[in-house]
């Protein structure tokens, strides 16, 4: 059964026939998983009244468990944002009434960011619903499927992450 990436590498076959493109198709399978799954869980979260970015920030901070308050470094690092980036969500869900901002004890200079009361049920009862909305996603999939796909992205994320590749730096061919 063909799907849309296979039409994109049959253009790519017809016009490139020189080009191995087995990896084209799985890298553009998965940003096509990505986005269109994407859409299926920022709809989930809408409910909730919080966008993606929103969720991942509250995730966070309720993932590393009481007192559910972090460094701001310790969640750009986590979520792999700029400084920059972590503010305008951090202003947006303090707005919220959501998160705060708090005076670090061990040192004044700091803030620490901190799930509120709010913040932690609003957070707990989206994670319920996304959980299940992404078992819906994965739902066509047999549990050996999802062994399989788990498996290979692990291993696939792992090689991704630690550090560069020298294909990455690679020339482009001189003409």
């Amino acid at each position: 059964m063909a799907d849309v990436v296979d039409e994109f590498i049959e253009q790519w076959r017809a016009e490139r026939p020189d080009l191995r493109l087995n990896a084209m198709a799985s890298i553009g399978r998965l940003g096509r998983v990505m986005g269109l799954g994407t859409r299926v869980i920022e709809a989930t979260l809408q409910r909730h009244d919080l966008r993606l970015s929103d969720f991942d920030v509250l995730a966070t901070l309720r993932r590393l468990g009481p007192p559910y308050v972090a460094a701001p470094s310790r969640v750009t690092q986590s979520l792999m944002l700029s400084p920059a980036t972590l503010t305008s969500r951090l202003d947006r869900l303090e707005n919220m009434g959501l998160v705060e901002r708090r005076a670090d004890p061990e040192d004044r200079r700091s803030l620490l960011v901190a799930l509120t009361d709010a913040g932690f049920d609003r957070v707990d009862a989206a994670v319920t619903d996304h959980v299940e909305t992404e078992e819906e996603i994965l739902g066509v999939l047999t549990a050996k499927q999802r062994r399989s796909l788990d498996d290979a992205l692990s291993t696939l994320l792992q090689s991704l992450e630690s550090g560069p590749h020298p294909q990455h730096h690679r020339e482009p061919n001189a003409k």
